[in-house]
């Protein structure tokens, strides 16, 4: 919960790090809203922008402008921490993965290195497991840089709504 009248101050990135760092999910409710002179959408998404770059990476979570005193969009952040909840929760079949990733893919591989071309074989999800995680079979694991993990997180993000949990990506030995 963000004070509207103050913005992100220290205390709101320690929680923030909490979070991030326990691979919990995120609402983030800007509260005092009422007391906010110019409500129009410049202001909002302006609002939104500085909490978005002062949380980066973790930029894929729901941000609430609400008013406790005068009780506006208090039932909203329950709706959205409910779905929160069931994105975290959320299972893909193994065959949709394929069918969704595996073309992807192959339209943009994982870079070569030292002349070794990384393959990709299929996906799944972990079942079972706190927050979503996803495992990447592939013939040379060791050489997947973090950046095409994110490019992978980023596109089963584009495809399913995870919005608000943190994701895994792994990749294994096929």
């Amino acid at each position: 919960m963000i004070d509207a009248t103050r913005g992100i101050e220290a205390q709101d990135m320690n929680i923030f790090q909490l979070i991030q760092r326990n691979n919990k999910s995120l609402v983030v409710v800007v509260n005092k809203w009422d007391l906010v002179e110019n409500k129009d959408q410049k202001v909002i998404k302006t609002f939104e922008n500085a909490i978005r770059e002062r949380m980066a990476p973790f930029v894929d979570f729901p941000i609430i402008f609400a008013s406790a005193l005068t009780k506006q969009r208090i039932f909203k952040i329950l709706d959205v921490a409910k779905q929160v909840y069931l994105n975290r929760n959320m299972h893909i079949g193994t065959t949709k993965l394929n069918e969704v990733l595996l073309p992807i893919i192959e339209e943009t591989p994982p870079p070569s290195v030292k002349g070794k071309y990384i393959k990709i074989k299929y996906c799944s999800q972990l079942p079972n497991t706190q927050i979503p995680s996803f495992v990447f079979y592939a013939n040379l694991p060791q050489y997947v840089k973090e950046s095409y993990r994110r490019f992978l997180e980023n596109k089963i993000r584009e495809r399913w709504d995870l919005n608000g949990c943190p994701i895994n990506v792994f990749i294994r030995q096929k």
